[in-house]
């Protein structure tokens, strides 16, 4: 994956290739005002807001034709079907999957992930067995692989990461030569540290020594571009919510040949072909692994979402964040005892910080008051934090709608904090 472009010489909230008025525009709860100010919204990483496009496609699925998908005759259960599995190849492009087949709807990364774990992790892997993840993983590339390992009497090893929050490759190379590994997994994008991992040097590392490798997409597929084919990961997850679209969606891309090797996760509804009381047949792929009715409206409203951020473009929308991540984090470091965490190389889209003697918390709650929504605490990333021996930090994190403006707001808020603790 190359690296995001270098910080533009042009305010980012003029330049050409972004028309960020329109853009805003398209928001409709950027209009609010929180506490008698103007919302300043910097907690994309846990969740962002979602356009009038995304709005509007969710809403005329239940006002004009919604029914359930695939067995229904009717006109409306035909275009709802249409629609569904319109949203898939949507997505199949997005992440320029060979096929449809290996686009697995699910209810978010968290179930992506458990699905892989329980099903693919769950038959081949074995006592004595290795999963290797890495240091900065979010829970959901934690818990699971540790529930596994349980099941199974295998082994969590994990790769370590320096101060500035950049993974230790010799000391990955190291684990994978154990001979014993039978999974890797690893996070595309921190959501505590921004860091940008070299995910496809990674890939091809496993691969040397014949081990697959699950990506934790979550926080990189709003920010930038992502070809699995070129990655070559066995299998990619990601979640709806965090890519302009609505909650209860989620995404698992997997190799076809590993998908169709691999068990159902769950039973019931369109995975099966045939039951009888002595045996079921499952459902060829992606059926398979989507057991009853699914979120069908917010799938077509992930579709819309798709649309919405290619018509603007990747490209664009890197080089946008990435100048704005570059000159707040210019900003903060002007400010006294404000200690950034996470300074990798290789950053996009956040910044997590403590200040010296202020709990993130009272961090937060303060900056509420001055309209802006950031986020505080461990963000489901404890271990980081132990890493770096904080109970938590404050994080503002950006979108395609965020603005130069927006974060001198959040930088003169920040001032206020210390006035305040001074």
């Amino acid at each position: 994956m190359s690296a995001l472009p270098a910080l533009s010489t042009v305010p980012i909230d003029r330049c050409a290739d972004l028309d960020l008025a329109r853009i805003r525009a398209e928001f409709p709860i950027l209009r609010q005002r929180v506490h008698g100010k103007p919302l300043v919204y910097l907690d994309n990483a846990a969740s962002v807001q979602r356009p009038k496009a995304v709005i509007d496609a969710i809403s005329d699925c239940y006002s004009s034709y919604y029914g359930n998908i695939h067995r229904g005759v009717h006109l409306l259960s035909e275009r709802s079907t249409t629609a569904y599995e319109g949203a898939r190849e949507k997505v199949r492009a997005f992440l320029n999957a060979a096929s449809v087949q290996e686009i697995i709807f699910t209810r978010n990364t968290t179930e992506s992930i458990n699905l892989v774990a329980s099903s693919f992790g769950g038959s081949v892997v074995k006592a004595g067995d290795e999963i290797v993840i890495t240091g900065m993983e979010h829970h959901s590339n934690i818990v699971p692989w540790q529930m596994l390992c349980e099941r199974t009497g295998a082994a969590l090893k994990v790769v370590p990461f320096t101060d500035a929050g950049e993974l230790i490759l010799e000391e990955y190379e190291r684990l994978l030569d154990s001979g014993r590994v039978k999974l890797v997994g690893v996070v595309h994008l921190s959501n505590a540290l921004g860091t940008l991992n070299p995910v496809k040097a990674m890939i091809e590392m496993a691969h040397a020594r014949g081990v697959p490798v699950l990506v934790d997409g979550a926080q990189s597929v709003p920010h930038l571009a992502v070809d699995v084919r070129e990655l070559d990961c066995e299998f990619y997850a990601f979640s709806s919510h965090k890519i302009y679209g609505p909650a209860g969606v989620g995404v698992l891309y997997g190799k076809k040949a590993l998908l169709e090797a691999m068990p159902p996760y769950q039973g019931g509804g369109d995975m099966i072909s045939l039951v009888t009381f002595e045996k079921t047949t499952y459902a060829d792929l992606p059926n398979k692994f989507e057991a009853g009715t699914p979120s069908i409206a917010d799938v077509i409203g992930l579709g819309a979402a798709l649309d919405w951020l290619n018509a603007i473009g990747l490209d664009a929308v890197a080089a946008h964040e990435h100048a704005l991540l570059e000159y707040t984090t210019a900003r903060l470091s002007e400010i006294p005892g404000l200690r950034l965490i996470g300074t990798a190389r290789d950053k996009a889209a956040l910044a997590s910080f403590t200040m010296q003697g202020i709990h993130p918390h009272d961090i937060g709650t303060i900056l509420d008051r001055e309209g802006v929504a950031i986020r505080a605490g461990h963000h489901c990333a404890q271990p980081v934090m132990q890493r770096y021996g904080v109970p938590a930090t404050a994080r503002a994190s950006f979108a395609v709608y965020n603005t130069h403006d927006e974060a001198d707001v959040l930088v003169k808020a920040l001032w206020k904090v210390k006035e305040l603790f001074a």
